[in-house]
């Protein structure tokens, strides 16, 4: 049994679950789930080891109160560093209802049904030095499709349909730099952290001549690095950047940086300090670049603000105790501070306005006995500024993989 709050609203869940189903480690999975957008019931069934070899078969079914969603996969990734191929194929089929938000309310929604199918291969000389190169090839289709609901408003123009079939081409580089840590976005668990270099970069083309309903360059690149610094300081970096080419114009651009700084103050605490931003050209129409109580800015609701940029600050102090109630949690807490905003106008017309800030405390149970090691946020935040319509403190109740 699950229950979060966020933003000001709450999500709950029953789940049944096997980790290691007649001792094969076979997975499956039986869960409901009420949350803000809707109420579902899924089951999933993973299999690590299909046909005994490191092909994993994953299968999923989600009925909701608003559509359903079908997920199949079949692959063999890169499961180790050194292997020398992977492949596998992808298939999602879905429709369910969007909806639209200004100051955490909804203004909009409009039905959304999409099919994504994908094949690939992969190849690499496996390890070399410190080093891995992979690259990898394969075909996707995406279908999107959007339909307005009756009787609803749409709160923005309805979305275009899109129907795209592109080759591509990808190559991934990581680093052999994997260390052991403890406490570092867990608590008192042993975690390997990638301290050294990983990119990814992927290209394709979808033409109307193949079957697409536009021409389009298509395109996706991410790179991550992190450094150890004096004291046990530690600094960790990402960047990303997505979006397609379409008659000489980006559309659906998103770029998008995070860092994170840890610092350790003593035996038994952690200084944490994050930034993170983004920025989007174009973004199709069914998405917006959201910032609220459920994605950072603990003391505001949900889906608060809206715009085509935003950017957050996190500052925590973390504190990590030798208290083990019952054998079951490792016992945390920390006290925060956020800071973010997002700029320019948004698909519905809402413009950001500005700056906003919250200060809190929380608890932190670490799960010794779950095999994912998540970890239950319970935290009071106190927003600092916005109108009479938000609440004075925030309760948030929330399962994370991390601190």
């Amino acid at each position: 049994v699950s229950f979060s709050r966020e933003g000001g609203e709450n999500s709950f869940g029953v789940q049944l679950q096997e980790d290691n189903l007649l001792g094969t480690g076979q997975k499956i999975d039986l869960e409901y789930t009420s949350d803000v957008d809707r109420d579902s019931l899924g089951v999933t069934y993973f299999n690590p080891h299909f046909i005994e070899s490191f092909t994993r078969l994953s299968t999923t079914y989600v009925d909701s109160d608003d559509g359903n969603e079908v997920l199949l996969k079949l692959d063999r990734p890169f499961y180790a560093l050194d292997v020398r191929r992977a492949g596998g194929v992808f298939f999602a089929e879905g429709e369910r209802i969007e909806s639209r938000y200004q100051l955490g309310e909804i203004t909009g929604e409009f039905e959304h049904r999409d099919e994504y199918y994908e094949f690939y291969g992969g190849w690499s000389r496996g390890l070399k030095g410190d080093t891995v190169r992979r690259w990898t090839a394969g075909i996707t289709y995406e279908r999107d499709q959007f339909e307005p609901l009756p009787d609803e408003v749409l709160g923005g123009p309805l979305p275009g349909d899109r129907e795209l079939l592109y080759p591509w081409i990808g190559v991934e580089w990581v680093e052999d730099n994997f260390q052991k840590r403890v406490n570092q976005d867990q608590i008192r668990r042993t975690e390997d952290v990638l301290v050294g270099r990983r990119a990814f970069a992927r290209v394709g083309y979808a033409s109307e001549s193949a079957g697409s309903d536009r021409d389009a360059l298509i395109a996706s690149a991410y790179v991550q690095d992190g450094a150890d610094l004096r004291s046990g300081q530690s600094v960790f970096g990402s960047l990303s950047a997505s979006g397609r080419l379409e008659d000489g114009s980006l559309q659906n651009g998103v770029v998008g940086a995070e860092g994170r700084f840890y610092w350790p103050t003593s035996k038994y605490s952690k200084f944490y300090a994050a930034v993170s931003g983004a920025v989007t050209e174009n973004l199709d129409e069914e998405y917006q670049l959201l910032l609220g109580g459920d994605n950072g800015l603990r003391g505001y609701p949900l889906r608060y603000q809206a715009g085509t940029s935003r950017a957050l600050l996190t500052l925590e102090q973390r504190y990590y105790t030798k208290w083990y109630p019952f054998r079951l949690f490792h016992v945390g807490a920390a006290a925060f501070f956020d800071m973010g905003r997002t700029w320019g106008t948004d698909v519905t017309g809402l413009e950001s306005d500005g700056l906003l800030k919250d200060v809190g405390i929380g608890l932190r149970l670490g799960s010794s006995r779950s095999s994912f090691g998540n970890v239950v946020h319970i935290d009071l935040a106190f927003p600092l500024d916005g109108g009479d319509d938000i609440d004075s403190v925030q309760l948030l109740v929330q399962t994370k993989a991390s601190f």
